[in-house]
């Protein structure tokens, strides 16, 4: 039988992820946990590596199917005229530490930047570009 590595402890007081809790919960969702160093640096360079709005929007399934993260892209309140426009967030939840939390949202940015059609895409997906 193979054993996935989990993810290592935070050091104490770095990080709010409650690893602890979801390691004590028999019936938590520790999917989340298997997200280790080396698998984190895969996911983000995936996400860099993406290039058309499937693609993004496959990869947001894949996060939610296998770690059970939720990944959240929207246009921001205000005009969009670059990407730091766009508000790009994971949910917080149990086991997920803080630095993926940031990590995945700065991979997505760098990911619309190199690839603006991205951008353009996800604003003509909430109709921003309809009246044009």
């Amino acid at each position: 039988m193979m054993t996935i590595p989990l993810r290592q402890e935070c050091p104490p007081g770095a990080c709010d992820c409650r690893r602890e809790i979801l390691l004590e919960d028999l019936a938590g969702d520790r999917r989340v946990l298997m997200l280790n160093k080396q698998e984190e640096k895969r996911l983000l360079d995936r996400i860099e590596a993406i290039s058309s709005l499937a693609d993004l929007r496959h990869m947001e399934k894949k996060l939610f199917q296998l770690l059970g993260i939720t990944l959240r892209i929207d246009p921001g309140p205000n005009e969009v005229r670059t990407v730091r426009g766009f508000i790009i967030k994971v949910d917080e939840q149990v086991g997920l530490c803080r630095q993926i939390r940031s990590s995945i949202p700065a991979a997505v940015r760098r990911c619309l930047e190199r690839n603006p059609e991205i951008s353009f895409a996800l604003l003509n997906e909430r109709d921003l570009f309809s009246g044009l």
